[in-house]
């Protein structure tokens, strides 16, 4: 493979150090395990809103859900496939799937406060911002590579300048689990970046299972649990 190939293909592959069998293995233990999670609380979550406690919030919810089982299921297929044009399209699915599930999580919180002022804005903004990290990572995903990681960081806490209209409108434990879940995304992030480090991915990806399951939590007791 001659220098300037390899370098072309730095952003999605990993050339430098593939990943062993256990770490794939391993890997898709957590993804398998955080998609299970996904389906079944999901449904859950879906049948009781939609047809007892929050019917009205339906919409977002089916958003949320629909993120969630997207960024874990092409983010699985993107990590087991083998090095080939294919994993090359799965790679800018992937990083995209990430800003769709930051605006996708945001959603049935927002949907919470209303139509206020804040609420608007902040809706404006995480899916505005979100759209162009996706259009960004679809059409030059070999671009922007550290400042996608800024930019989902700062879309991902953008909701502390609403944490206080959150805090009259969610249950006491989800308005905990929101900064908790954002904070293990955080600290994943080290993971992430530690390329050298032997089940790094499989790391990374614990701290996401690990955060998308505290905020899924977060939306059950606010949109099911607090309302039976």
């Amino acid at each position: 493979m001659s220098i300037s190939r390899a370098k072309s293909y730095s952003w999605w592959s990993r050339e430098q150090r593939p990943f062993t069998l256990a770490e794939l293995v391993a890997d898709g233990v957590v993804h398998v395990f955080g998609l299970i999670i996904a389906i079944a609380a999901g449904s859950v979550l879906l049948a009781f809103a939609i047809t007892h406690t929050a019917p009205e919030a339906a919409p977002a919810l089916v958003v949320y859900v629909g993120s969630l089982v997207v960024v874990l299921g092409v983010s699985l297929a993107y990590n087991l496939w083998p090095v080939s044009p294919i994993k090359m399209y799965l790679a800018r699915l992937d990083q995209a799937a990430i800003f769709l599930f930051i605006a996708g999580t945001y959603t049935p919180f927002l949907a919470v406060l209303g139509g206020t002022p804040v609420a608007t804005i902040l809706t404006v903004f995480v899916w505005g911002a979100s759209l162009i990290g996706i259009a960004l990572k679809l059409i030059v995903p070999e671009r922007f590579g550290r400042l996608a990681i800024a930019l989902y960081l700062a879309i991902g806490w953008s909701g502390i300048f609403v944490f206080s209209s959150l805090a009259h409108s969610l249950p006491p434990l989800a308005l905990w689990l929101l900064p908790a879940g954002g904070a293990v995304y955080s600290l994943g992030i080290i993971f992430h970046l530690w390329e050298k480090l032997k089940f790094q991915n499989v790391l990374w990806h614990v701290f996401v299972v690990a955060g998308a399951c505290l905020h899924l939590w977060a939306v059950l007791d606010t949109m099911v649990i607090s309302r039976l």
